[in-house]
């Protein structure tokens, strides 16, 4: 049987992480590149995707014949059956046609799907969430995203709208977030909703280790845990303020579903190891009922930044 590869892609709001999978699903090449998503063209981020591709197929040196397929994540609302993003908060795409794009380019099948959805999918066929039939998953970076597997199935709701849990309204006077709504848990929780904070502080005088990882953007997550390891009272209470409305929304989620497992993930979870979790935990009986909470487990993803990357090829795959 001749070899075939295939390519997944995690794009996120700052970032464009590529790997190459063997037919044995492994990962024999990784890439990350920087984006520069705000205020920019889809051009320009599609330019980051297609030299992230190139650049592994050289430098790995596999024949190009022999790739099967390539597939990717986008943040935000997906039609999945037609490769289409409709909508997200912090990649400049509305009505993007990825997939036709993508086919374009790369003369292979394309797939695309919600990053957070595949990530929970990654794990659960080959992660953290192995042999759980219903999870929650929460996953903590630029934004913060949802997925649900349902009965041991991979829940999309109607056209693949469902799970948006990153943007339930917590709190109606709240920030405001990049949906257009206010008080969402990504406006709180996540590293935009953290930066914001902030820098909401540090007009008010105060002074932090942060200052200039926030002054064009969000913080890169090493920039944090820096902070954190010295004690900066600013960056201790936007971690504090991100952990509480968590642990609300995880309660909600608790009483919502009754999974067997809630799943926190993403590039904030993987920086600060159990902080967060401890915290959640700390917080979350508050907000849920014990007799619902009694039976749910509540972990770490175990997959780190290729939790996606593994829901990629799963979604190849068809699993």
């Amino acid at each position: 049987m001749s070899e075939k590869y295939n390519i997944c892609l995690d794009v996120g709001g700052t970032k464009v992480l590529g790997a190459i999978f063997d037919e044995n699903d492994k990962i024999i090449y990784r890439l990350k590149k920087r984006s520069k998503s705000g205020g920019s063209a889809s051009a320009d981020v599609e330019k980051v995707i297609i030299d992230v591709v190139e650049e592994m197929i050289k430098e790995s040196g596999i024949d190009r014949k022999k790739l099967n397929a390539v597939a990717s994540c986008a943040p935000g609302v997906i039609d999945q059956e037609n490769g289409i993003v409709l909508f997200t908060p912090n990649l400049p795409w509305r009505d993007y046609d990825m997939a036709g794009a993508m086919r374009k380019q790369f003369g292979v099948p394309f797939y695309v799907g919600n990053d957070v959805n595949l990530g929970v999918l990654g794990e659960y066929h080959f992660g953290a969430a192995k042999g759980y039939k219903n999870i929650v998953g929460f996953f903590v970076g630029t934004g913060l995203g949802g997925g649900l597997i349902l009965n041991g199935s991979l829940f999309t709701g109607n056209q693949f709208k469902a799970a948006e849990y990153g943007h339930m309204v917590l709190d109606p006077e709240g920030p405001l977030c990049n949906c257009g709504q206010r008080g969402c848990l990504e406006a709180f929780s996540s590293k935009q909703g953290m930066s914001a904070y902030i820098r909401q502080q540090i007009s008010r005088g105060r002074e932090t280790l942060m200052a200039e990882a926030v002054q064009d953007g969000v913080f890169r997550s090493k920039k944090l845990v820096k902070a954190l390891e010295a004690g900066d009272k600013v960056a201790m209470e936007a971690v504090d303020r991100a952990c509480h409305w968590l642990a609300v929304a995880t309660g909600n989620m608790i009483n919502t579903i009754s999974p067997d497992l809630i799943l926190y993930g993403g590039g904030v979870i993987e920086a600060l190891g159990d902080l967060f979790l401890e915290k959640i935990l700390a917080e979350v009986d508050h907000y849920c009922m014990p007799q619902i909470r009694s039976t749910v487990e509540i972990k770490n993803a175990s997959l780190g930044d290729d939790s996606i990357l593994y829901g990629d090829l799963a979604m190849i795959k068809g699993l």
